[in-house]
């Protein structure tokens, strides 16, 4: 899995039941690979529609390869971690690297040649999860509430599934949820917007605010922040998905190029950001879930779950809710997402359902994902 952030690949070994429960499983590795800060440009750039005129095409068609061979390595990496041979993996499963995604006009692209991907390792490879959901009327997105339900579901207490990557979205998951009950969307922008303004601030010498360590130092522009939530994004019914081409470097840029025009201190930039997140998070529940004060528990992913600044927003706007990275219900917050897809790619192979359609809108429940078959 690469998310919208394009910082590295998270790839989990994970041994699932061999029948339709996804329970229990067992995670047997997980690994992180970092992108190099140039690799992280040239997707952000393809993504943002900032290649160069004239070489877009190329430059999309050479990431897909470069992507590939990175993925290829990450399943080769976490299975020698586990001390397992990829003889003995029965699949991959790629989300790959969304470099376009608008369900407006039905479409979703994600790259990282699956084949390739099929051939360095061996192994089948289950991929292009999202464009089987668009093609069904869905959204392509959230897909990961798929998993939420199988490993956070509690039959006596409701929680609230939130991951903070590029994007924010939330997963609702009532006492007792069968997959009818489940509610789940994108809310907004999330680490998208906080890194962008991050390296415009700072000229590209920091990438992120680690920890939120500057978010926690600069204090909330109310007038900034009312300006933020008047968005039709977050107005929006669900279900509903977005991404880069909304909240991606373009905004993040314009907002510090402002900031710094009117000589104001760049960490309250930052705070802003982060209190935008949290409202709009929290008024997502209010208006879409039933009401914040009915969530006893919120887990939190991403590489938000890292960042105090993002922890204690959400602890303040929860109230007696405990707010928690996903590791306190047993699972990674930083292999979640990896493994998620892994459920969704181990479906797949079995023919079973492997998305919510009451989450993404799609009109029916459908298999997701294109196989490229193993070596031999």
């Amino acid at each position: 899995m690469s998310g919208t952030s394009a910082d590295g690949v998270d790839a989990a070994l994970v041994e699932w039941p061999d029948g339709e429960a996804p329970r229990p499983f067992r995670l047997l590795a997980f690994r992180m690979l970092a992108f190099p800060a140039e690799l992280q440009e040239r997707i952000h750039r393809l993504a943002d529609g900032r290649t160069a005129p004239g070489e877009t095409l190329r430059e999309f068609a050479a990431l897909d390869v470069e992507l590939g061979e990175r993925f290829a390595r990450a399943a080769r990496e976490v299975a020698e971690a586990a001390g397992v041979a990829l003889e003995a993996v029965d699949a991959v499963a790629s989300h790959g690297q969304t470099v376009a995604h608008h369900p407006e006009l039905r479409a979703t692209l994600q790259i990282g040649d699956p084949s390739l991907i099929a051939e360095r390792t061996g192994c089948t490879t289950v991929a292009d999860f999202r464009a089987r959901d668009v093609a069904a009327g869905g959204e392509g997105a959230p897909l990961a509430p798929f998993f939420h339900l199988a490993a956070f579901a509690d039959p006596d207490e409701a929680r609230l599934v939130l991951n903070l990557g590029g994007i924010a979205n939330v997963t609702w998951l009532p006492a007792g949820a069968g997959p009818d009950d489940v509610r789940a969307f994108d809310v907004g922008p999330a680490n998208a917007l906080v890194d962008g303004a991050v390296r415009a601030l700072t000229q590209g010498r920091e990438r992120i605010d680690a920890d939120g360590a500057r978010a926690r130092r600069g204090s909330v522009d109310t007038e900034l922040l009312d300006r933020l939530l008047d968005d039709d994004f977050l107005r929006r019914a669900p279900p509903k998905s977005t991404g880069r081409e909304r909240y991606g470097a373009a905004e993040a840029e314009a907002l510090a190029a402002e900031w710094s025009t009117d000589g104001r201190a760049p960490d309250d930039l930052l705070a802003t950001l982060v209190a935008f997140t949290v409202e709009a998070v929290r008024r997502a529940a209010d208006a879409w879930l039933g009401g914040a004060g009915g969530v006893q528990r919120v887990l939190v992913g991403g590489g938000g779950a890292r960042n105090t600044a993002f922890m204690e927003g959400l602890a303040r706007a929860f109230g007696a809710a405990a707010v928690e990275p996903f590791d306190a219900a047993g699972v990674p917050a930083d292999a979640a997402e990896a493994l998620a897809f892994a459920l969704m790619g181990r479906n797949a192979l079995l023919g079973l359902p492997n998305h919510l359609p009451a989450c993404t809108g799609a009109s029916r429940a459908a298999v997701l994902g294109e196989i490229a078959p193993a070596r031999a």
